[in-house]
């Protein structure tokens, strides 16, 4: 037999034997010793753990223009609201129960997010059509609701608690299979720098693919120490390289989308940036560890707690700050309210400072200050999500129908970078003149990655 086709021919007869194990009890059955001695098996635990790993499918509806519209013969003979088709895109992925009472499931905001119909699918193969409660792409995590009953929830487990080397089991729907459990161990923790967002990742071997997001990850014990979310693959397959977000972040960021049906998130009120070799020179530095303070905001947190600028941060709560993003992720990740411990190597000297994070204090000026083509529009600095994303420039709001603004195509969320072909940083950055000059006011706009022009 070739070699391809013993594989394939392996392939199958494993996968069969492992769903006939999950279906048939009575086939899964094993000795309970050899020769005197326990056979391990994870059969009890899973028995446990798979009816509260759930499949989950969405259908999202999506407009896309004509791409004859783009013909100016075609808009004159047929007007200029073009023809629109709708074209239907369906994924799959899972989730887990985390309350059987209120029928919470616990997913990734990728998996549900912008969906128009979402089923969720229980073991006993019920279907239910879920709610959204609320989701935050900041940090990947939805939850839903469904009305069912008899459900079976996972235990949550304190995955600070999690060590390098403890074996996990995760358990979803990769590819559309059907339920799945793969084992591995916790390759590496509190990794970040993967992408957007806030991230703390659990690292681990256990095999995760398409279909897994939003499943479970487990202990040895059937808790929950993480909803999987990842992978790094060159390929499109796994390769050992997945990544869990922590059960202590995911059920913190839970429990502000069922309070308020978003995430309230503060910070410290301060800007930092990575350090360089000939800034760690300059700062008599041993190495490159750390992050440097350019800036400290007036009433912010860290001002109160003494922070000043050229301050080195080195440690958030007694973790290591390797880089700027570390610094960026532990204000993402804490909620309003904490208090956080700021370790701060000032003058060859290392000192603990408390702060507590506080809201977002956001400079904003009313646009008619800037130049009077711009009434009816607010400017505001970004947010800490967003320049930690690497935006500049102001985000308006508030942009009145009717406006100049408006008539321009100008919309809540734009980001203006440039105004009369003069780079905008923030807020402080704008003139109060309330006349630009000139005939025409150029801006220059990014709305959903893309930039582009806007004539007022």
């Amino acid at each position: 037999m070739p070699a391809s086709s013993y594989r394939r021919s392996t392939l199958f007869t494993l996968g069969a034997a492992l769903a006939l194990s999950l279906a048939s009890p009575a086939f899964a059955s094993l000795p309970p010793s050899v020769d005197g001695q326990p056979i391990p098996s994870l059969a009890p635990m899973l028995a446990k753990v798979t009816p509260a790993v759930v499949n989950i499918s969405t259908k999202t509806h999506v407009r896309a223009r004509d791409p004859y519209f783009d013909d100016p013969l075609f808009r004159q003979l047929f007007g200029n609201q073009g023809f629109q088709r709708e074209r239907v895109e369906q994924s799959l992925g899972s989730g887990v129960v985390i309350d059987a009472a209120k029928g919470y499931v616990l997913t990734n905001n990728h998996v549900v997010g912008g969906a128009d119909d979402i089923t969720v699918t229980l073991q006993d193969g019920r279907d239910f059509k879920a709610k959204l409660l609320g989701s935050d792409p900041d940090t990947d995590v939805a939850v839903l609701q469904i009305p069912a009953d008899r459900l079976q929830a996972l235990p949550i487990a304190d995955s600070s608690q999690l060590r390098v080397g403890d074996f996990v089991v995760a358990v979803g729907d990769p590819f559309g299979l059907g339920q799945t459990a793969t084992s591995g161990m916790v390759s590496a923790l509190g990794r970040s720098g993967l992408g957007k967002g806030f991230q703390n990742f659990i690292q681990t071997d256990a095999s995760i693919n398409p279909g897994n997001s939003g499943g479970a990850l487990v202990n040895l014990r059937g808790e929950l120490v993480g909803i999987n979310s990842m992978i790094f693959t060159p390929s499109g397959g796994n390769v050992g390289i997945g990544f869990a977000i922590p059960t202590d972040l995911a059920t913190g960021v839970m429990k502000q989308l069922l309070a308020y049906g978003k995430v309230r998130r503060g910070n410290l009120g301060l800007e930092v940036q990575d350090i360089t070799p000939r800034i760690a020179q300059a700062l008599n530095l041993k190495d490159t560890n750390g992050a440097v303070v350019t800036r400290i905001n007036d009433g912010s947190p860290a001002e109160g707690a003494g922070v000043q600028v050229g301050d080195v941060l080195s440690a958030v709560d007694g973790k290591p700050v390797r880089a700027a993003q570390d610094v960026r992720n532990a204000e993402g990740l804490l909620p309003l309210g904490a208090k956080v411990k700021l370790t701060v190597k000032r003058d060859g000297a290392t000192q603990d400072v408390q702060a507590t994070i506080a809201a977002v204090k956001l400079a904003t000026l009313d646009g008619a200050k800037v130049d009077a083509r711009l009434a009816g529009v607010t400017l505001s600095d970004l947010t800490p999500e967003q320049k930690a994303q690497g935006l500049y420039g102001v985000a308006l709001s508030g942009v009145r129908r009717g406006s100049a603004a408006a008539s321009a195509g100008l919309q809540d969320g734009d980001i203006v970078i440039g105004i009369a072909q003069r780079r905008v940083a923030g807020v402080k950055s704008l003139p109060t003149t309330g006349s630009l000059g000139g005939r025409q006011l150029l801006l220059t706009v990014v709305r959903d990655d893309a930039v582009y022009y806007a004539v007022l």
